[in-house]
């Protein structure tokens, strides 16, 4: 998520065991809860592919959590030292950085949990990434608990965090089940099929699957009666079709299989850009394939030179109150 919902659900772990010092522990924990996504430090000039192998890879792993801590620990201890011992120092950021990584595993972007073991990314799918009904009561109560000095705050804004967690999944579940029942209606049994939280709420999901070579892209909004957004739908990209110049022995075509591995393989060629290949996973409307980001591939490029990463942010202060509309119930219909 982002760095201010991670920093809060860090201090807040951190905070519900302080037996005092309440303020080194909220600092320790929102500090720890930051830090593993340092990771976005790990970039090439030339390969712009690179940050995505990395961020959310070793730093979020489970493994990784008590080495991670501790190098938090040392480089926090000086600034604590004459208020916290180094054992209570280790476990305050221990509580902050083991959020991180469960709570990114939580959204659709997908966290290597279990690296070095595993590459596979972990996406649970049950909150935005941004969302501010996670994220403004989890401050307001770790913001209460240091005013009043009152540990047990701090307890129920971390409750809070995990029952909004939980109800995502649960929204999740009947998201899904919408999905399939939209398919059923076409007439489609999908080869797959995946419901995300749209931008900031739980109200709209946006559903994509997989049929007869094609991705439909629809919205539901799950709040009373099931509502769905009807959307459209794109060919799965086929390489060998759709870039018939490209050669397995280039760059670019490596480039193609490391964004389908973080993509899942939801790839399509842009409609607009014959050149770009977009992750259809990943837009502001969750009913249109209005693609966040994606690579663009160059015909003339040498064999050596890297794809590269483009994304694509003009759209979104337009599409925004379209959304609000769906979430308000304005837009979306009964099946």
């Amino acid at each position: 998520m982002d760095p201010i919902s991670q920093g809060a659900l860090g201090a807040a772990a951190a905070s519900s065991v302080a037996p005092k010092r309440l303020a080194s522990f909220v600092l320790l924990g929102a500090v720890s809860g930051v830090a593993p996504d340092l990771d976005f430090l790990i970039r090439s000039s030339t390969d712009s592919l690179l940050f995505l192998e990395y961020h959310r890879q070793f730093t979020h792993a489970l493994l990784f959590i008590p080495i991670g801590a501790a190098l938090c620990a040392l480089v926090s201890y000086p600034a604590v030292r004459r208020h916290l011992s180094l054992r209570a120092t280790y476990l305050a950021c221990l509580l902050g950085y083991g959020t991180h990584g469960l709570l990114d595993a939580c959204t659709s972007y997908g966290t290597q949990l279990f690296w070095p073991f595993s590459d596979a990314r972990v996406a649970w799918n049950s909150v935005s990434v941004v969302d501010p009904l996670f994220t403004l009561p989890l401050i307001a109560l770790v913001t209460a608990a240091l005013w009043w000095q009152r540990a047990g705050l701090a307890r129920v804004g971390f409750a809070w965090a995990v029952a909004y967690v939980l109800f995502g999944a649960w929204q999740q579940e009947r998201a899904v089940a919408a999905g399939a029942t939209l398919a059923q209606a076409r007439g489609h049994t999908p080869v797959r099929l995946d419901a995300k939280p749209s931008f900031a709420n739980l109200l709209v999901w946006k559903l994509v699957y997989e049929y007869d070579g094609r991705y439909y892209v629809d919205a539901v909004r799950l709040a009373g009666t099931v509502r769905y957004c009807e959307g459209t739908s794109v060919a799965a990209l086929d390489v060998a079709r759709d870039f018939p110049w490209l050669t397995e022995a280039s760059q670019q075509y490596r480039d193609v299989q490391r964004f389908r591995w973080f993509s899942e393989d939801y790839l399509a060629v842009d409609g607009v850009d014959a050149r770009r290949i977009v992750d259809i996973r990943y837009s502001l409307l969750p009913n249109e394939i209005s693609a966040l980001w994606g690579i663009r591939l160059d015909p003339d490029a040498p064999l050596e030179r890297h794809a590269q990463f483009v994304t694509d942010s003009t759209r979104r202060a337009a599409e925004a109150p379209r959304l609000v509309g769906m979430v308000l119930g304005d837009t979306c219909r009964p099946l």
